[in-house]
C-alpha cells in the first residue's frame, strides 16, 4: 500500500457500499439526476389529491435546500442522513419546519390539526394515551399537544416550545414516531417521515 492510501474499517466499507447503493437507487428512480416531487411521492406510494400528498409536498420542500423544486443526490443523502442518523433535536426542528405550512415560525391549531389528521390516517386511527387504553380523536390529540407544549398559552407553538415539549413528553415522542416503507426500497423499513 502506498503512503497516501488508508486502510478502511469494515464500518467505512459498509458506509461506502451504502452510499453507492443509495446512488444506484437514486439514479434508477431519477435518471435526470434530479428528484422531482411526483417521483418523491411515487417512492412512497402516495397519490395526488390525498392529505398524505399535501404532507409529502411539505416534506419535499423542507429537503429542497436550494429551493429549485428538485432534490439532487446531495440533498437526498442529507435528508436520509437526518432521518436515519440525525440527533433527535435536529429531527424535531425538521419536523417543526414540515408542520409550519405557512413558514411563519409558529404552529397554530389549524396547522397542527391538519398534520394530526394526516398522522391519524397514516397510523390508521390508532392514537392512545400513555396506558394505551383510550383511543384519542385527532381533536383530542391536538388539544393534548397544545396543553403539553404551549407553555405561554398563546395558541401558537414556537420551535423552542415544540422542541422542549417533545423532549420532555414520551407520549408526544411516541405519537411523532412511525415507520413508512418506501415502495422502491424492497421491504426495507426506515423511519422516513417522522423519525423520532
Amino acid at each position: 500500500m502506498g503512503q497516501n492510501q488508508q486502510i478502511q474499517t469494515p464500518d467505512e466499507e459498509l458506509e461506502l457500499r451504502s452510499i453507492y447503493d443509495l446512488y444506484k437507487f437514486f439514479i434508477t428512480e431519477c435518471p435526470s439526476g434530479s428528484l422531482y416531487l411526483h417521483e418523491f411521492k411515487r417512492m412512497f406510494g402516495v397519490q395526488n389529491g390525498t392529505p398524505e400528498a399535501q404532507y409529502m409536498d411539505n416534506i419535499f420542500r423542507a429537503f429542497d435546500m436550494n429551493h429549485d423544486n428538485t432534490m439532487d443526490f446531495l440533498e437526498y443523502v442529507a435528508a436520509l442522513n437526518l432521518v436515519l442518523r440525525g440527533k433527535p433535536e435536529n429531527k424535531l426542528k425538521w419536523s417543526f419546519k414540515v408542520f409550519d405550512g405557512d413558514d411563519n415560525g409558529y404552529l397554530d391549531r389549524r396547522e397542527l390539526q391538519k398534520i394530526v389528521m394526516i398522522i391519524y390516517r397514516i397510523k390508521k386511527g390508532s392514537m392512545s394515551n400513555e396506558a394505551g387504553i383510550e383511543n384519542l380523536t385527532p381533536g383530542q390529540v391536538c388539544a393534548r399537544i397544545f396543553e403539553e407544549v404551549d407553555v405561554n398559552n398563546d395558541g401558537e407553538l414556537t420551535v423552542l416550545e415544540f422542541l422542549e415539549g417533545a423532549q420532555r413528553s414520551p407520549w408526544l415522542q411516541s405519537f411523532l414516531h412511525f415507520e413508512v416503507n418506501p415502495s422502491a426500497q424492497k421491504q426495507r423499513k426506515s423511519n422516513v417521515i417522522w423519525p423520532l
